[in-house]
């Protein structure tokens, strides 16, 4: 198992319930999941310790990645623990299969601060450095999504 980890952190206005709502919602997390040009066409949340999750990435040339997973703990509006994993079968752009992996952990937080909440994203186990470089540009985008979802 690796040791690398990435913590990305951004401030948005909104409740921590609101935030919570925007992550755990299906009909929510399609409007904003993913980084830029990359849609999320379906989302699956079964949200109970032991439920799964599932995540469409589309991606601009068509193909798709599932990221799924199962969730550890849940306590709303403040924490969500999950695993998370390519599906099988996924292909990545370009046509070729993604490099095998181990489960990664992701843990985000919502933590009230004034009129506004910190998402404090941790994802754990993460392969090598580069999977951490994707996983920030990834994070980050869709930081970037959720809070342009909420300002709206």
């Amino acid at each position: 198992m690796s040791d690398l980890i990435l913590v990305v952190r951004r401030t948005i206005r909104a409740t921590p319930e609101r935030l919570f709502a925007a992550w755990t919602e299906p009909a929510q997390l399609t409007r904003w999941w993913g980084p830029a040009q990359v849609a999320c066409p379906a989302a699956e949340v079964d949200l109970r310790v032991g439920g799964r999750y599932r995540l469409a990435n589309q991606f601009a040339d068509g193909s798709v990645w599932w990221i799924g997973g199962t969730f550890e703990a849940i306590t709303p509006p403040h924490l969500l623990v999950y695993s998370w994993e390519l599906s099988a079968g996924a292909i990545t752009p370009g046509g070729a299969p993604p490099p095998a992996q181990a489960v990664e952990r992701v843990t985000v937080r919502f933590e009230p601060n004034g009129d506004a909440t910190d998402v404090v994203v941790t994802h754990e186990r993460i392969v090598d450095d580069a999977a951490r470089i994707s996983h920030e540009q990834g994070w980050l985008g869709c930081l970037d999504g959720l809070a342009e979802l909420l300002a709206g």
